[in-house]
């Protein structure tokens, strides 16, 4: 450039430094477009066909202060994961954090990825249909050990913030398997899977009751199938000691049972709190 005269420079530079500023919008608009296309091809995976924080906290203070739950009456945590086992909200019914077992948050998000992680499109599993084959023996032995909670993700953040809209789990990958009652996955109007849920604060059998109609209320129960009798996820009781004395399921589904009262009430979730979506 320097057999340009001062004027051409000028031009020249000007000419250049406008290409500049359209590429550099170009590239914007480029990465904007790109992060619209990864936002909808989400999909099944996103959080936005999942109930809000408020929802989840609603639903559950209904169910439980509702009563007939089987169990001790206990205030809840509730914790709902994303298809991608990702935390969406994390909610608990009593009016401090502290009105509900604190083990049970952690636990309610278990239960929540259980309930995700293995359930597909055709077929549901609550974790309390999970408890039988994981015993010693059975044909799932070891899985409540494959997928260890992320505990950095856990027990993150200030405990104030815990079951609120600010749970320093949600938006985060919680894992963990956990195999007793409390947690199902969750089914839109179209029969899709779309994340799971998972209830804890009460017996293993109130918590599956808990969980069972908190979903029917969130309208996301429409299951295409299960293990037992009525072909859903419901909690199995099909235990009994064998020759030997060891508690067998005759199914393999089988869960123990906490109360004659936990007996009655799950066995007739399937037509007080129908599967299936809601107007």
């Amino acid at each position: 450039m320097e057999n340009i005269n001062p004027n051409q420079k000028e031009k020249l530079m000007h000419n250049i430094i406008q290409k500049f500023k359209v590429l550099g919008l170009a590239a914007t608009v480029a990465i904007a477009a790109t992060q619209l296309r990864g936002d909808d091809n989400q999909g099944s995976t996103s959080t936005r066909s999942l109930p809000s924080q408020a929802q989840l906290q609603t639903a559950l203070k209904n169910v439980v202060t509702g009563g007939n739950n089987g169990g001790f009456g206990l205030n809840m945590w509730a914790t709902i994961v994303n298809r991608d086992g990702i935390v969406s909200s994390v909610a608990f019914s009593g009016t401090d954090r502290g009105d509900q077992w604190p083990g049970s948050r952690v636990i309610s998000a278990q239960k929540a990825n259980t309930a995700n992680a293995f359930s597909l499109k055709g077929l549901a599993l609550s974790t309390a249909n999970l408890y039988s084959a994981v015993q010693p023996g059975g044909s799932l032995f070891g899985l409540q050990e494959s997928n260890p909670v992320d505990t950095s993700v856990a027990y993150a953040g200030p405990s104030e913030n815990y079951g609120k809209a600010t749970d320093p789990m949600t938006g985060k990958k919680i894992g963990g398997v956990n195999v007793f009652g409390g947690g199902l996955a969750l089914y839109d109007k179209a029969g899709n899977i779309v994340g799971g849920l998972g209830v804890s604060g009460d017996t293993s059998c109130a918590d599956h009751i808990i969980a069972w109609k908190v979903r029917h209320a969130l309208n996301l129960d429409n299951v295409p199938g299960g293990v037992s009798a009525t072909h859903d996820d419901n909690i199995v009781f099909d235990i009994s000691p064998d020759a030997f004395g060891h508690p067998v399921s005759a199914s393999g589904w089988g869960h123990p049972l906490t109360s004659p009262a936990a007996l009655t009430i799950s066995t007739n979730l399937p037509s007080t709190h129908p599967i299936g979506p809601n107007p």
